[in-house]
C-alpha cells in the first residue's frame, strides 16, 4: 500500500499546504541567496552574519535545495506538500538540536550559531504545523476528508443519512466496552 492511496485528497486544505510550502520555501531561498552572495568557501567557519545568523556556501546550498523542494511541494498540492512539509519540518527540528551539541567545536561545518538553532527550531514548527494541519487532532470534524478516511463504516452512514434527507445526525454514543463494540454495526472492530 502506497501512502498517496491511503490519504484522502481534500481542496480546502490544500490551500493551506500550498501557501505554507511556498512561504516557507521563499524564505530559504530568500538566505540561500543572501548566502551565496557572500561568497564564501564551502565549509568556512568565520563568515558575515545574514539576517543574524551565520552563513557558508555549504549552508546556503542546503537551504537553496530545501527552498525548491518547498516551492515545488507548493506547485503539486495537496497531499504531497503536507507530508513534505511534515518531513521537512521535522528534519528541521532534528537539526536544531543536532546543532546544539555542535555549537563551538571543529564538527561545525556549517557554522551554526545559537541565533541559527532557535531559527531551525521556529522553521521547522512552522513547517510541520502547515503540513499537520487538519490531518493531525484528537477531534477531526466529521466532514473532515481524514477523519472520513480514517472511519469509512461510520463516515458511510452518515452520508447515507444525509443523503436520505435526515439534516440532524444521531447524537455520537461512546463506545463503553469491545463487547458493545462487536455488536454496533458501525463500529470498527479491532
Amino acid at each position: 500500500m502506497r501512502l498517496s492511496d491511503e490519504l484522502p485528497v481534500d481542496h480546502r486544505l490544500a490551500v493551506v499546504y500550498r501557501w505554507g510550502s511556498a512561504v516557507c520555501g521563499l524564505i530559504l531561498l530568500l538566505f540561500a541567496a543572501l548566502g551565496f552572495t557572500d561568497a564564501l568557501t564551502p565549509f568556512s567557519t568565520s563568515g558575515d552574519r545574514i539576517a543574524g545568523m551565520t552563513s557558508n556556501t555549504s549552508l546556503s546550498a542546503i537551504s537553496l535545495v530545501v527552498g525548491l523542494a518547498l516551492v515545488a511541494g507548493a506547485f503539486i498540492g495537496g497531499n504531497t506538500a503536507s507530508t513534505l512539509n511534515m518531513t521537512v519540518g521535522t528534519l528541521f527540528l532534528l537539526s536544531g538540536f543536532a546543532h546544539i551539541f555542535v555549537l563551538d567545536r571543529p564538527a561545525n561545518f556549517l557554522d551554526f550559531g545559537m541565533t541559527n538553532v532557535i531559527f531551525s527550531f521556529i522553521m521547522g514548527l512552522v513547517i510541520l504545523t502547515f503540513g499537520m494541519y487538519g490531518r493531525v487532532s484528537s477531534r477531526l470534524s466529521h466532514d473532515n476528508p481524514y477523519w472520513q478516511r480514517r472511519h469509512p463504516r461510520q463516515a458511510a452512514t452518515e452520508s447515507l443519512r444525509r443523503r436520505r434527507g435526515s439534516r440532524a445526525a444521531p447524537p455520537h454514543k461512546p463506545l463503553s466496552s469491545p463487547s458493545s463494540r462487536r455488536n454496533d454495526p458501525v463500529a470498527p472492530v479491532d
